[in-house]
């Protein structure tokens, strides 16, 4: 019996958020994170996790960053991705159930979008390594916000080993190469 906080890969979902070119110069660490959620990306295809990417007003800010391009992303305006249209549908169409959630900014897109998942009945799993703000202390005091109300931390590595569940899975080999 798996501990309920585990990640399962028939109900898990990656949702990025507004990884987009603009905030490339602003945002703290931007190559990296978008690096690590590239890794990420690649994974939860590997795994066959749904992937679900917004962009905050693209027509103001651009689009995703290239390295991040793993599906269509979702157009939305509202901060939280739970206001764009359709975006909980899909996660629910999809039997999502626990939420492996990254991308900018900690303290208001990605916090706000925690939130409403929580709120929602949805678990949600911070990939604390793909996230960030444009300064250390907002990204602080939105993981500490995110943290006591109820989301759980987690890494790029934790998560996808956590979805796998033993080396003998078919794609061991394969994460094995993304994250080393």
């Amino acid at each position: 019996m798996r501990h309920p906080k585990l990640l399962l890969p028939d109900q898990a979902a990656l949702v990025i958020v507004d990884m987009q070119e603009a905030f490339r110069p602003a945002i703290a660490e931007f190559d990296a994170i978008a690096r690590r959620i590239a890794i990420v990306a690649q994974g939860a295809q590997l795994l066959r996790v749904p992937i679900l990417i917004t962009e905050q007003s693209p027509k103001k800010l651009g689009r995703t960053s290239k390295e991040v391009q793993a599906v269509s992303p979702m157009e939305k305006t509202a901060f939280s991705c739970c206001g764009a249209p359709g975006f909980l549908e899909q996660l629910q169409g999809r039997g999502a159930k626990q939420i492996l959630l990254c991308g900018i900014e900690a303290h208001v897109c990605v916090s706000q979008t925690a939130h409403d998942l929580l709120a929602a009945g949805l678990q949600v799993h911070l990939l604390t390594d793909c996230i960030s703000s444009r300064n250390a202390r907002d990204k602080a005091i939105g993981l500490q916000k995110m943290l006591q109300s109820g989301a759980i931390p987690s890494s790029v590595e934790m998560a996808l080993f956590e979805l796998m569940q033993d080396a003998r899975h078919e794609q061991f080999r394969a994460i094995q190469k993304l994250i080393k």
